[in-house]
């Protein structure tokens, strides 16, 4: 079977979007209703379910060739399920060269290496220009709350932050750990950024946290800066530098 005539479903957004940028229209048939760039797919493409709450039905209605999903994104058991049903790659990015060698895998099997090659030297150029960092805030990363729930030291957002010129406070722990104001009091962190999502933080939010810790600044945060992968970053790139040149200002 050609790439030209393969079906593939993606089962997470951030794939969804660098199938796109693959110029893999035809081929895909199917993504998640988290799936929202691009806004012309998410219009229009049939949609199996959450990331999380797969529609399996609708999932072999459509006959798919291939199903790209994520080990942290998607849910093991329906994972496994679908691999009775047709190939399916399990992807586990958790760093930049995480990144790179997905989009070199996924151009390579599906005959897009020129396009692939571009965004992986696009990805390259980002990551060598964004200023290498020359001192670290200390910081505590919040992606929901009640609870509040912060980042660990094994996941994409943590190597963002890092690489970024902020210390995760919670880098010694592992994935998404669920933490209270009385915690946070005592590390005493000189930088909270609160994500835009999962849960979607607003303005509204920092006073609640500002009147317990009056002494840190507290920043809303794009979250897809931050926690999506592919070529998301790439786009974010004017963002991401933006929010380095705050950490000198934080920092004194």
């Amino acid at each position: 079977m050609t790439s030209k005539s393969l079906r593939i479903i993606s089962t997470v957004p951030s794939i969804t979007e660098l199938l796109y940028d693959l110029n893999l229209e035809d081929q895909v048939v199917g993504i998640t209703k988290f799936c929202v760039h691009p806004e012309k797919w998410y219009r229009s493409k049939p949609r199996i379910g959450g990331t999380k709450t797969l529609h399996i039905d609708k999932i072999k209605a459509l006959e798919p060739d291939l199903i790209i999903a994520n080990k942290e994104e998607n849910t093991k058991e329906q994972i496994e399920e679908l691999m009775d049903y047709c190939e399916v790659i399990v992807t586990n990015i958790v760093t930049i060269q995480d990144n790179l060698n997905l989009i070199e895998m996924l151009a390579t099997k599906l005959d897009r290496e020129e396009i692939g090659n571009e965004l992986k030297s696009q990805l390259r150029s980002l990551w060598k220009h964004i200023l290498q960092p020359t001192v670290f805030v200390s910081t505590i990363y919040l992606i929901w709350k009640d609870p509040y729930m912060t980042v660990g030291g094994d996941t994409f957002i943590n190597h963002m932050i890092t690489n970024l010129g902020f210390t995760n406070l919670y880098s010694n722990q592992l994935r998404y750990p669920q933490i209270t104001i009385e915690e946070m009091k005592a590390l005493n962190p000189q930088l909270i950024m609160l994500s835009s999502e999962p849960f979607p933080f607003k303005e509204k939010h920092i006073e609640a946290l500002q009147n317990e810790l009056p002494d840190a600044k507290i920043l809303l945060v794009d979250g897809e800066a931050f926690s999506w992968y592919g070529t998301r970053i790439i786009k974010k790139e004017k963002y991401l530098k933006s929010i380095q040149t705050k950490i000198q200002t934080f920092a004194e």
